[in-house]
């Protein structure tokens, strides 16, 4: 982002994760949902919807098949123009999600006026779960407000089985980190999950 960069390296990242999952369709493989990561300088230039809607086109996928990830910072550098930008993901049929939940400005009004579908714990509360009743706490007040709101949730960074176990008995259905899988390449996601 300082380099001015992320705009390039944002839709080469959009377009690369596209075009691997239309290559696993025309394989044959059903694959679910894809995540694609929108920096808060992605999100002010506008162009975003016109970029997801273009790859979308080309590559011939649903809309329904990808997730937006955002972060707090990002929907509160300027809310009107992010709930804007939003409103055009969310009418392209795309989910939106919250990255880091909880360790941004944690504005609660933006929870009802955003058009979203998901919030991710952060880490930094998953890391010492099954140790620490505040770490605990939070969480379970992020998965009773998202169950409240109708929203997903996700609890990001579990690497152990203790932090897994304490997230399925407050009721988090999804979790993703180490423990459930390494990052891997599309070859090796193809022969362990898709063959």
């Amino acid at each position: 982002e300082k380099a001015g960069l992320i705009d390039h390296v944002g839709e080469w990242i959009a377009d690369a994760a596209l075009r691997q999952m239309a290559s696993w369709q025309a394989q044959g493989h059903d694959v679910p949902r894809l995540s694609i990561n929108v920096s808060a300088e992605q999100l002010r230039r506008s162009h975003v919807p016109n970029s997801i809607r273009r790859l979308l086109d080309h590559y011939h996928l649903s809309a329904e098949q990808i997730t937006i990830e955002l972060t707090e910072t990002a929907l509160m550098v300027n809310p009107d123009h992010a709930r804007r930008i939003l409103r055009d993901l969310k009418a392209l049929g795309v989910a939106l999600s919250i990255d880091d939940f909880g360790t941004g400005y944690s504005s609660l009004s933006y929870l009802r006026s955003y058009p979203l579908d998901e919030l991710k714990i952060d880490r930094s509360f998953v890391d010492e779960i099954a140790s620490n009743p505040d770490d605990r706490a939070i969480a379970q007040t992020i998965i009773a407000m998202s169950r409240t709101l109708g929203l997903s949730v996700v609890a990001e960074g579990v690497e152990t089985q203790q932090q897994f176990e304490a997230l399925r008995t407050l009721g988090c259905q999804t979790a993703q980190g180490f423990l459930l899988g390494m990052p891997l390449s599309p070859e090796e996601i193809s022969k362990k999950f898709l063959s």
